[in-house]
């Protein structure tokens, strides 16, 4: 994956209210800029679009700030799951069995939708990708790609969300200009899926979470060709435009229109959203 901003990358410094031309290695050190409310966290956004007219920006809600484990200079580590160690010391083997679980996972996708005939089985079947997307977005087990969303709103609850401490935080990364379900950037190394273009039309989660995911281009398809890549270089922090972080306790208006977006909303319940029950079922066949 290539790293964003060999080219002048506007953002916002931890201190200071107007962007600066600075880099990615900059802005995955940094503490974060902080914002107080939404208005001002969407007036910063705005202005990052407008001066980074070269990238569609996407957004990512976290909770907390986390950073390569043993390599605090390098800063806000945002790698997939299925690349994130389970602990420092973990052996080597724990990569490989993910591989295998989510293997297993894509063949039991393609079952279950064969045999309740969801719309759009056929499109499952001939391409990973796609199941990759669904499997990641529902949580069944862990893959190559990482969440990311279009609204900022929903970005900012996802960081709120059962979060009592003083700080939030929205990535905001930097991808090629985005067209069609699936967009591939040869000259970036990475792939954007739009999820509301290839998961069937009964999942509503996609839709309600304006959701998309990012993945490495070429895709990495097995444990033999991820020896083939250090852990750094499938870390979508080498796509970071900025880092903005919130108090959530005093970010939202109590009534009015800058309001978070509930779990309720954010994830609908089986009925609403009938690719909840399969996706449940596919993650307790371990």
């Amino acid at each position: 994956m290539d790293t964003i901003g060999t080219t002048d990358l506007w953002t916002f410094e931890d201190s200071g209210g107007h962007a600066v031309v600075s880099d990615c290695r900059s802005v995955r050190r940094s503490k974060g800029h902080f914002v107080s409310n939404y208005l001002e966290l969407a007036a910063k956004i705005a202005e990052l679009q407008f001066r980074n007219r070269d990238y569609v920006l996407f957004f990512r809600g976290q909770r907390q700030d986390w950073s390569s484990k043993g390599q605090s200079h390098v800063g806000s580590t945002l790698r997939p799951t299925i690349f994130r160690p389970p602990n420092p010391k973990s052996d080597r083997f724990w990569l490989s069995a993910r591989f295998d679980r989510l293997k297993e996972a894509e063949l039991d996708l393609v079952r279950h939708f064969q045999s309740l005939g969801v719309v759009g089985t056929d499109e499952i079947e001939r391409y990973r990708i796609l199941r990759w997307a669904i499997i990641q977005h529902y949580e069944i087990c862990a893959t190559p790609l990482l969440d990311v969303t279009h609204s900022l709103r929903i970005a900012a609850s996802f960081a709120s969300d059962k979060n009592d401490t003083q700080d939030a935080f929205v990535y905001v990364l930097g991808v090629p200009n985005v067209s069609g379900a699936i967009t591939a950037s040869a000259e970036a190394g990475l792939q954007t899926i739009r999820l509301s273009s290839v998961c069937p039309p009964s999942a509503m989660r996609p839709h309600i979470q304006e959701g998309y995911l990012l993945g490495e281009y070429p895709e990495i398809g097995d444990i033999d060709q991820k020896q083939n890549y250090a852990l750094h270089e499938t870390d979508f922090g080498k796509r970071l435009v900025a880092k903005l972080r919130f108090d959530p306790q005093k970010f939202w208006t109590k009534s009015g229109q800058f309001q978070a977006v509930g779990p309720k909303a954010l994830y609908p319940s089986e009925k609403q959203d009938p690719l909840n029950a399969i996706a449940k079922s596919l993650a307790a066949m371990k």
